[in-house]
């Protein structure tokens, strides 16, 4: 069960209303999911290092909440405080949709020597977004709990973020022999080929863990623009010429997968979650992957897909006894849009696309 560390005060000024903690626990029982602790960043180092070490540390409380492992709209401050809210019933459900570039589509193609090691690739554009520290930090954060949680690892899926502005397309997503791969990677300051950036990353507390997934591979995945600007090496390390900063205004995203529809959930999950902060609110930037075999396809899909489901047999396994009236509102607070249909019952639910785990 992941756990998410939100600091209380931003969260309680998302949500419009401070609680008490006892308050907040139970909103917490009510919503499903579970208040785990209530810290800070002193009283950790404190209580794992020692008093000494903690001086200069941050007092802010945060919040430790558990969620479901299935719930990847709930990774972060952005999805927690929406889906509180809309279980307040103080918000709608937002509709997300892709929307089509004023200018040229981005687009990334794939070649087939990626067959040899990770043959799939999606992409998106969140355009005329607006960062603080803080929106970047659970940006970057969002991205490492998915990796670790949804991609299993960087195993399924390797997401790169980077700045569009600094890049130019159309990209291409290669396969090349180690040696033949050379670029400056994130925080570094020097050019290094593949075989060095291995070397370099096996002492690396965080990204020594990855290599395996490509190492033993005759060929390593490596993403360009049009001017051969490395993007990333997946699943290991971007490259630091498109380096997300707070002051990005562009963002482009794409997710190399072994497996496409961990792929397409992971793509959706990020832009749902950050297109809150676009000029447009929760539409993203369509952009086309065209295939080994030159079928083009356009992301984020961002399906939406409805459900009937027997009023009767929910009671019964849940063992309940309400109407569809209170059931469909229930549901609807979950950001699952519902209605009783006019048999009495029988509902029809709405599953959004920041919903994968329903199947």
């Amino acid at each position: 069960m992941p756990t998410v560390a939100v600091k209380r005060d931003e969260l309680f000024q998302l949500l419009g209303k401070t609680y008490t903690d006892e308050e907040f626990d139970q909103l917490c029982f009510d919503f499903g999911v579970e208040l785990d602790e209530i810290t800070s960043e002193k009283e950790q180092i404190e209580r794992e290092q020692g008093k000494d070490k903690a001086s200069g540390a941050s007092d802010v409380v945060e919040y430790k909440i558990d969620v479901p492992a299935n719930r990847y709209d709930i990774l972060c401050i952005e999805g927690i405080s929406r889906g509180l809210l809309v279980f307040l019933e103080k918000l709608k459900a937002p509709r997300y949709t892709t929307v089509e570039p004023s200018g040229e589509k981005q687009r990334l193609t794939i070649l087939p020597s990626t067959g040899q090691v990770r043959p799939h690739a999606v992409a998106a554009v969140l355009r005329n977004i607006t960062f603080n520290q803080e929106r970047y930090k659970s940006f970057i954060d969002l991205q490492e709990k998915l990796h670790q949680n949804l991609c299993r690892r960087r195993s399924l899926v390797a997401i790169g973020t980077h700045d569009l502005d600094t890049l130019k397309g159309p990209f291409t997503y290669d396969a090349k022999p180690p040696a033949d791969i050379k670029f400056q990677p994130l925080n570094q300051t020097k050019e290094f080929t593949a075989p060095e950036l291995m070397e370099l990353y096996s002492k690396d507390a965080h990204l020594k863990q990855y290599l395996p997934i490509i190492q033993d591979k005759p060929v390593y995945p490596v993403i360009y623009d049009s001017n051969k600007v490395v993007l990333s090496m997946p699943p290991v390390i971007n490259g630091n010429h498109s380096k997300i900063t707070v002051n990005t205004r562009n963002v482009f995203i794409e997710c190399t997968a072994t497996d496409l529809h961990k792929a397409k959930t992971t793509l959706d999950t990020i832009v749902t979650m950050f297109s809150v902060y676009c000029e447009k609110q929760f539409t993203v930037e369509a952009a086309e992957v065209i295939q080994p075999d030159g079928t083009k396809i356009n992301y984020p899909s961002l399906p939406y897909r409805f459900e009937e489901v027997n009023v009767e047999r929910i009671n019964k396994q849940v063992g309940i006894n309400i109407t569809a009236e209170q059931m469909a509102k229930y549901l609807t607070k979950m950001c699952l849009v519902t209605e009783p249909l006019k048999d009495g019952k029988n509902l029809k639910v709405e599953i959004p696309p920041t919903r994968a785990g329903i199947l």
